[in-house]
């Protein structure tokens, strides 16, 4: 049966706990799925854990990244790897609330191009994690809702859903940290697509440590940022604004 929806799950040296994430995630996931599993190099802690629990249960597929290191480039991988028609990206540290993807995952099939879990809007919440942090993600969140009108009060939250059509027609540019989260959200607003939301509570993790880099990525944020205030364009608008940024 092919997949309703791809889950997309970058690692980074995860060992045995991600056994844990994958119980949650196949536990908490009604839909027909897989779960991308897409890591960096071979020596990978992860890989092991993930070998054997792939035995077991075959939804559960290990990606080698083909595209370089980094978060960035191993969301891309794992759309590329996809083979449903949404796609949803969430993390193995145990933040995200597993129980929602299928929530996500039906927005996006009834036509919006993005799907968002978001912290900001009523009903959602964070609990812990850097408060500079948080506090820089609350502010672009809520001032991109407010005068961007990207659909979303948490356009810089990893957590969501997409329509691989709408990713596949506007590629990626990302290539450093997490910000492919809201490269996507101002893609979408300048293609004037529809971006939903719904409450998520994000809770930090309790084990292991965040490989989040602020100062080193957010050049890349405030980039997209920006970006998301433009007039509106055409899908190859987009792509042809895209090459022209990593020429410069």
């Amino acid at each position: 049966m092919k997949p309703r929806v791809s889950v997309i799950l970058p690692v980074h040296n995860e060992g045995d706990s991600i056994t844990v994430s994958l119980d949650r995630l196949l536990s908490s996931i009604e839909l027909p799925c897989e779960i991308l599993v897409v890591y960096d190099t071979p020596e990978d802690t992860t890989v092991p854990w993930l070998e054997k629990y792939m035995l077991s249960d075959s939804r559960v597929v290990p990606v080698l990244n083909w595209f370089g290191p980094g978060p960035a480039h191993a969301i891309r991988c794992g759309f590329e790897q996809a083979s449903a028609d949404v796609a949803v990206v969430t993390m193995a540290d145990g933040c995200d609330d597993p129980m929602q993807i299928d929530a996500l995952a039906r927005l996006v099939n009834r036509g919006v191009a993005i799907a968002a879990a978001s912290r900001y809007m009523r009903g959602g919440r964070q609990i812990g994690g850097p408060v500079v942090k948080s506090s820089l993600s609350r502010v672009a969140g809520l001032t991109l809702h407010l005068f961007a009108r990207v659909g979303t009060r948490d356009a810089t939250n990893s957590f969501k859903a997409y329509s691989i059509e709408f990713i596949r027609s506007v590629g990626i540019d990302s290539d450093a940290g997490f910000e492919v989260g809201i490269e996507l959200v101002a893609k979408a607003r300048r293609l004037r697509l529809p971006v939903a939301e719904i409450p998520t509570i994000w809770l930090e993790r309790t084990t292991g440590q965040s490989n989040f880099k602020l100062l080193k990525w957010l050049p890349h944020y405030i980039q997209w940022y920006l970006y998301a205030f433009g007039s509106k364009l055409s899908p190859e608008q987009v792509r042809e604004g895209a090459a022209r940024r990593q020429i410069t």
